[in-house]
Order: structure tokens, then C-alpha cells, then sequence
């Protein structure tokens, strides 16, 4: 049944096609060691190219692509262990739903306990900051070998079983883009395994690798690292708690597995998401109490928001009947599902944006004001939401017709209240 399903070409082409996508192939890694090494340098400064650039032969460690290989099969592990419970996804084109296990949040715990006894141990896990570059390296490298698997295995996949935005017939950009939906290895699903547990788990990971560097460093951790690390870390454990939701996204939903996601999942997010900590190994920073009390106090305010409006949009997800979200109004659409157009929805349409860019900031503030290079993850993370928005609302145009139309006008602003 699921062979006979056949898919249209993909004829939207994103990123600027197969041109955008070989530039994004050298772009995204490239970006990621310009950055470190920037912050490498005595004053860090994003404006001038950092130099002399180390030689290639020195990038190479084997021992740092063993250590992640290691790290990857543990997560992988913990995964496939019989703990937490069974979700289904969405309904998919043959009709089929596939299972997943939900238990990420136990692996985070298992891989906390690990850290805490090579803590105890008095493990070097210095070793992760004074070798960073080459862990960079390294998870380039797994990238790029699983991106071409990926794309090999998905030339044998049924055409059910592809990307609706990556099956363009062009194999630069379906290799970039994903080619295929949901790849599996058995029921091992490898996009959704990358997804939360080897480079999120790990940012903790890393982060935790800087605040001992720290205390080596100086004798204890700075106020402005425990800060950083703190609200990273809650940021982390709140999207391992909820994993659930996380099949409902556009990544799960939407995107094949190729290059884009499986470099953004394994090198982009563990080793520039971390860069706040990164740099404040190499320029601490002085961080007064009343400072620290505001900047928390801002993360308090878009965390609230983050977790409120995603909270509401799962509540109703699940059961629109939810005594949290009955009194909230809707919209009805053509799909027979209604939109929320109050709550939380009712402030801007993507509420939860808001809350993510505002805990941003709060994440690059105890770095100071004296450098624009912490602040790269609020300067990207706008960049990616804007345009994750304006895919959002071009697939729910598709999708809900004058509904959408009608709450466009109802919500007029995006992310920003009374600017975007």
C-alpha cells in the first residue's frame, strides 16, 4: 500500500535551491570555527579575521572523535533501554503513525550521575576546553559521514516515506535539505534521536567541561559562568521533560534528515550554543549581585512566557476540551481543528519565539556589554526564527486557508508585540 502512495516533486525550493545549499555546506562549518577561534583571540573581536589560523594537521585528534563516538553510543543506549513510555506521531501519508520512545529526560539524568562521579573522580574534563577545536572538528566529521549515509539509505526508501521538502530530484540539495521524512534503522529513529539527546544532552555536557576549566583557572566559577550554565541547563531539561511535544514540530513534521539537521543537531547546537561559556573561560567577567538579580529575573520572564504558550498550544493539542485551555477562543478551519486566537496566541503568533529570544539575551548578558561575539546566539536565533516563522505561516496558509487569514488579522504581530 505505502509504495503505490506517490509524491509530487518538491517545487519550493528554500535556501536558495541547490546554489544556497552548496554555500550552506561550507558556510555552517566555517562559521563554527571562525567563532572559536575568535573567542580564542585576546580580544575576541568578531571584526577581524583571527590569526594565524592553526595548521590542519593540528584540527585532527583521534582521541576527541573516540571520546564523541563514545558519547553518541551511550546516548544511544540509554535511548533503546526499557524506560519511560510510548508516544505516537502524527498520522502520516500512507496513514501509518510511527512510535517513539519518550524517556530522554532519564538519559539526561544517567548521563548527570556520570558527570557528577567523574567529577568526583577528579576526571580532566578540562581537557574537552583546551581541546575544543578539534571536538568541533571531529563532530564535523560525524556529521558529514551521517549525512551521506542518510542520503544513500534514502535513494532505497519508498517514495511514502520521503520529505515532502526535500524529494526535488536535485541530490546537492535533497542531501542538504533531507531527503528522506522519518529514517529508521529498525525502530531506531535516527532524526529524532538526534534531535534532543547526543548535542543537547551534550551542550550541558560541554558547558559543564567550562565551569570546571574555570575553577582550575581561577579557584572557583565565576557568578557570570554559574549563570550561564544554570539557565542553559533548565533551558535543556525543560525540552528533555516535554519531549513529547517535540513531535508535533516542523523539524519531526516537515523536514527530511539530511545535512541541515544532522550538522545543526551534532556540531551547530553543542558547539556554538555554548559559546557564552566558551568565552568566559578565556575574558572572565565581574557580574554585581543587583546585575545577576535582573538578568535572572529576565530569564524568569521569557522562560514564563516559553513554557506558558508552548504548555497551552500541547494542552490543546491533546484535548481542546482541557479545562486549561476551554475558556481560550478559537477559530474553526476547513481541517476541522480550530486555531487559538487568545491566551497566550492572542499576544502575538508565536508567543513561544518571544520567551526563547528574551531567555537568549538573559544567557549573553553575563558576558558584558564590552563584546558582540556572546551575543551571536540572540543575533542568529532572531535570524532563525523570523524565517522559521515565515515558514510556519507559509504552511499554515496552505494548510488553514482563511482561517489563518482571519487570525493574521486578528494577531497581527509575529513575534514582537507592536514591532514585528
Amino acid at each position: 500500500m505505502a509504495d503505490k502512495i506517490k509524491t509530487t516533486r518538491t517545487k519550493e525550493l528554500e535556501f536558495g535551491g541547490s546554489i544556497g545549499a552548496l554555500l550552506m555546506l561550507i558556510f555552517l562549518p566555517g562559521t563554527v570555527l571562525y567563532l572559536l577561534l575568535t573567542c580564542n583571540t585576546a580580544d575576541a573581536s568578531v571584526f577581524q579575521v583571527p590569526g594565524p589560523l592553526p595548521p590542519l594537521e593540528t584540527l585532527w585528534n583521534p582521541f576527541a572523535l573516540t571520546l564523541l563516538l563514545g558519547w553518541m553510543s551511550l546516548q544511544a543506549v540509554l535511548y533503546m533501554l526499557p524506560m519511560g513510555t510510548i508516544a505516537e506521531g502524527i498520522t502520516l501519508r500512507d496513514n501509518s503513525r510511527l512510535r517513539y520512545k519518550i524517556n530522554a529526560f532519564y538519559a539526561f539524568l544517567v548521563s548527570a550521575v556520570l558527570a557528577g562521579v567523574a567529577v568526583t573522580l577528579r576526571v580532566p574534563l578540562s581537557y574537552v576546553y583546551d581541546h575544543f577545536l578539534e571536538f568541533a572538528v571531529a563532530s564535523g566529521i560525524i556529521s558529514l559521514a551521517l549525512s551521506i549515509f542518510l542520503y544513500i539509505k534514502s535513494l532505497a526508501a519508498p517514495e511514502s516515506a520521503l520529505a515532502p521538502g526535500g524529494n526535488s530530484g536535485n541530490p546537492l540539495y535533497d542531501f542538504f535539505i533531507g531527503h528522506e521524512l522519518n529514517p529508521r534503522i529498525g525502530s531506531f529513529d535516527l532524526k529524532y534521536f538526534c534531535e534532543l539527546r547526543p548535542g543537547l544532552i551534550g551542550w550541558c555536557l560541554i558547558n559543564l567541561c567550562f565551569l570546571m576549566k574555570d575553577i582550575e583557572l581561577r579557584g572557583s566559577a565565576s557568578l557570570s559562568m554559574i549563570l550561564v550554565c544554570g539557565f542553559q541547563g533548565l533551558y535543556v531539561m525543560d525540552a528533555l521533560w516535554h519531549e513529547e511535544a517535540i513531535l508535533t514540530t516542523m523539524d519531526i513534521v516537515h523536514d527530511g534528515f539530511g545535512f541541515m539537521l544532522a550538522f545543526g543537531d551534532l556540531c551547530w547546537v553543542p558547539f556554538t550554543y555554548s559559546l557564552q561559556a566558551y568565552f568566559l573561560v578565556r575574558h572572565p567577567q565581574e557580574l554585581s549581585t543587583l546585575a545577576a538579580i535582573g538578568i535572572v529575573l529576565l530569564n524568569a520572564v521569557g522562560y514564563i512566557i516559553f513554557r506558558g504558550a508552548n504548555s497551552q498550544k500541547n494542552a490543546f493539542r491533546r484535548n481542546p476540551s482541557d479545562p486549561s485551555v476551554t475558556g481560550l477562543e478559537t477559530i474553526p478551519t476547513a481541517t476541522g481543528k480550530k486555531l487559538l486566537v487568545s491566551g497566550w496566541w492572542g499576544l502575538v503568533r508565536h508567543p513561544n519565539y518571544l520567551g526563547d529570544l528574551i531567555m537568549a539575551l538573559a544567557w549573553s548578558l553575563p558576558c558584558g556589554l564590552g563584546h558582540i561575539l556572546p551575543y551571536f546566539y540572540v543575533i542568529y536565533f532572531t535570524g532563525l526564527l523570523i524565517h522559521r516563522e515565515a515558514r510556519d505561516e507559509h504552511q499554515c496558509l496552505k494548510k488553514y486557508g482563511l482561517a489563518w487569514q482571519e487570525y493574521c488579522k486578528r494577531v497581527p504581530y509575529r513575534i514582537f508585540p507592536y514591532i514585528y
